[in-house]
């Protein structure tokens, strides 16, 4: 049997990490659909109050009771084999799916399911294209893996005949999706924990893309030679974006202010739309284009691509301002690949700033390790870098890699054991005219909001 087969009114389906970003509307757009909804998750939150709001049963912690009588399961990627109720899913011969699984199915009920897959970018991407379809007035349904300031979530459970993901490739778990725009932003080494190496990572996208349908459509990353060589040919629509001469959706007259960026959008080589973008960087230019080509290919109105970008003023943790400390800008970001962190110091570097100070949280000793080196070349841009320990996040340090290897490759750079020690350290340092960047895939943003809330 398949979850088809459990995705009807009335059956059980217990959610294992319920609280999570993209576990929370799955269970939201289950009970919508008629199902009996319950869940587990390792810490209350404000997330899983609001699911109790709704009626939806919530555990803290995991036990193998929590399954109860539920036709089936359907777990986050971080509950292995050795979780408690897994292993009595697997027991009581309880049919056991993956959240990628879930939203594969519920996706096919949508005339039009746009994916948005990429090594980068596809929160900020998913965020605009949101923007967007609300400007057009398509009420569409939204999973994204973040906090959209618009959405007060990361999730909309919406009435019209469109969604639109964040896609991810880890585990291949995109390839359970059912995509008719498939979006490709770039293809980098990653997740090298579980691909072998760029090109096994070029391959899962290539099996992604290849999911949409004849009528349906590829956008990619013209500018990205990745891409293109993982992408080409698929017997499929191919909608190319990029600041260079020959994509179909392009960029011309960039001009970048301290508070925003503004340039037109082309089509074919003409003039489409004028965009305001209320955050710097042409890696912002670049996922506006895709949201852009998306929203062309789904012929939105160009006053709403207008109107959907200028309203939009970023994602949570995507160069969030934050506050201001002793006439210093804070502002926190989720990079955490060294593509990410030249995309960001590239970005600030004309915003006028005496100094440039992160605070840089490495995130996952596989990724560390195996990108190390380009790691070192971009922290060393920075004027003061400070580097906590590893967030280890779902892993082990097997390969023996330390934060304090990384800050001691980095000339000035210092190594903190704590964030509370990084706090302390940044709290003596910055100065009228610096720009503190807290960096990072885990709770790094803990040291910004420590150094304003005193």
């Amino acid at each position: 049997m398949t979850i088809a087969d459990y995705m009807r009114p009335g059956c059980r389906v217990h959610l294992i990490g319920i609280g999570g970003v993209s576990m929370a509307p799955l269970a939201e757009a289950l009970l919508g659909a008629g199902l009996r909804v319950s869940g587990s998750d390792m810490a209350e939150s404000p997330t899983t109050e609001r699911l109790r709001a709704m009626r939806i049963p919530v555990a803290i912690g995991h036990d193998a009771a929590h399954s109860g009588d539920a036709d089936c399961i359907v777990r986050t990627a971080a509950a292995r084999e050795d979780n408690p109720e897994v292993a009595a899913a697997r027991s009581k011969g309880i049919p056991l799916f993956e959240r990628a699984e879930a939203w594969g199915y519920i996706m096919r009920q949508y005339q039009n399911a746009v994916c948005i897959a990429g090594t980068h970018g596809k929160t900020t991407t998913t965020s605009m294209t949101t923007h967007i379809l609300l400007a057009a007035g398509v009420d569409p349904t939204v999973m994204i893996g973040g906090t959209l300031p618009k959405l007060r979530a990361g999730h909309r459970v919406g009435g019209g005949d469109t969604i639109v993901l964040e896609s991810c490739e880890y585990y291949d778990s995109f390839h359970n999706f059912f995509p008719t725009v498939a979006v490709v932003l770039n293809v980098e080494e990653d997740h090298l924990d579980y691909f072998k190496d760029l090109a096994g990572i070029q391959a899962s996208f290539r099996t992604f893309a290849a999911l949409v349908p004849e009528d349906g459509c590829i956008v990619a990353n013209g500018d990205d030679v990745n891409t293109m060589d993982a992408l080409r040919p698929l017997g499929r629509p191919l909608m190319t974006f990029g600041l260079r001469a020959g994509n179909r959706v392009g960029a011309i007259n960039i001009v970048h202010h301290t508070t925003h960026t503004v340039f037109d959008a082309t089509l074919d080589g003409r003039v489409y739309a004028h965009i305001t973008l209320k955050m710097p960087g042409n890696h912002n230019v670049m996922n506006a284009l895709a949201a852009i080509a998306a929203a062309i290919f789904l012929e939105l109105p160009k006053e709403a691509v207008e109107e959907g970008l200028a309203d939009f003023t970023g994602a949570g943790r995507r160069f969030e301002y934050k506050g201001e400390l002793n006439g210093a800008k804070i502002y926190d970001d989720y990079a955490h690949h060294p593509s990410e962190l030249r995309a960001l110091l590239d970005a600030v570097a004309h915003l006028g700033y005496e100094r440039v100070i992160i605070a840089f949280q490495p995130h996952t000793y596989t990724r560390t390790n195996a990108l190390f080196h380009d790691f070192v070349r971009e922290l060393r841009r920075p004027d003061l870098v400070l580097v906590g320990e590893i967030y280890a996040a779902r892993e082990q340090n097997t390969v023996g890699i330390t934060a304090a290897d990384l800050a001691a490759k980095i000339p000035g750079a210092q190594h903190y054991a704590t964030l509370s020690e990084m706090s302390a350290a940044l709290r003596e340092i910055v100065r009228s005219g610096d720009l503190v960047l807290t960096v990072g895939a885990g709770d790094i943003f803990k040291v910004g909001e420590a150094l304003l809330s005193e």
